[in-house]
Formats: structure tokens, C-alpha cells, sequence
């Protein structure tokens, strides 16, 4: 099998220690709209959005989304020698190679299930 093909970045996602101040950044700076927040501490969904979310925020600008993640400790600071992305997704073809079908694909041991599909940057 040759390479998958990908195109564009899709998603990414950052491991912050300040969802507050981080979000502030993007908005502000950057120009990112916020797509979805974490409910409040107390919110019944809470611990469901949880699971996806980790307590904090998605944002787009263009079609790039991306994602803050309140997991890093208080103190804790960017270094550039220590790995700090959380993942990096590229779009690709709705079913790069057959794989959603592959059996025994690395990672994946049940059939990967459907994408939404959208265009990709630019």
C-alpha cells in the first residue's frame, strides 16, 4: 500500500494552562470565533462534554478549527525542546485507501466509523 492521501490541516489541538487567557489571545488577536464551549462546573452535560472537550473550547477561523485543552498544570510553560501539540489532523478522502473497511489497521481494531466530510483550507 502507498502513502494515504491527505490534504490540508483540518484540526488541531492545544494543551493550555489557561483556557481563559488562551481563548482571550485567539478571539482577540487572531481573529478565531468561538464554535463550542465547555458547559459550566455544575452543568448536568458536563461530564459528558467532558470526554470530548476536557473542559475547553473549540474555535475556527476559516476552516481551520482548533482546539484548547486545560490540561497542562498552572505553572507548567511553553518550552520549545518538550513536545506541546496535542494532535495535528490533515483532511483527506472520505475513505483514504479502504481503510474504513481494512481489518487490522493499527490503532483502529473495529471499522472506523463515517466522517463528516468538508473542504478543506483555502
Amino acid at each position: 500500500m502507498g502513502p494515504i492521501p491527505c490534504g490540508d490541516i483540518h484540526h488541531l489541538r492545544l494543551t493550555v494552562t489557561d483556557v481563559g487567557r488562551s481563548r482571550e489571545f485567539y478571539t482577540s488577536l487572531l481573529g478565531f470565533q468561538v464554535a463550542v464551549e465547555s458547559p459550566p462546573p455544575g452543568d448536568p452535560a458536563e461530564a459528558e462534554t467532558f470526554k470530548i472537550l476536557f473542559g475547553g473550547v473549540v474555535m475556527v477561523r476559516g476552516n481551520l478549527i482548533m482546539g484548547l485543552r486545560p490540561m497542562a498544570p498552572e505553572a507548567d510553560r511553553f518550552d520549545p525542546d518538550r513536545v506541546g501539540l496535542d494532535h495535528l489532523s490533515f483532511s483527506a478522502p472520505a475513505d483514504p485507501a479502504g481503510l474504513r473497511e481494512a481489518p487490522g489497521v493499527p490503532g483502529y481494531p473495529a471499522p472506523l466509523p463515517a466522517v463528516e466530510r468538508r473542504p478543506g483550507p483555502g
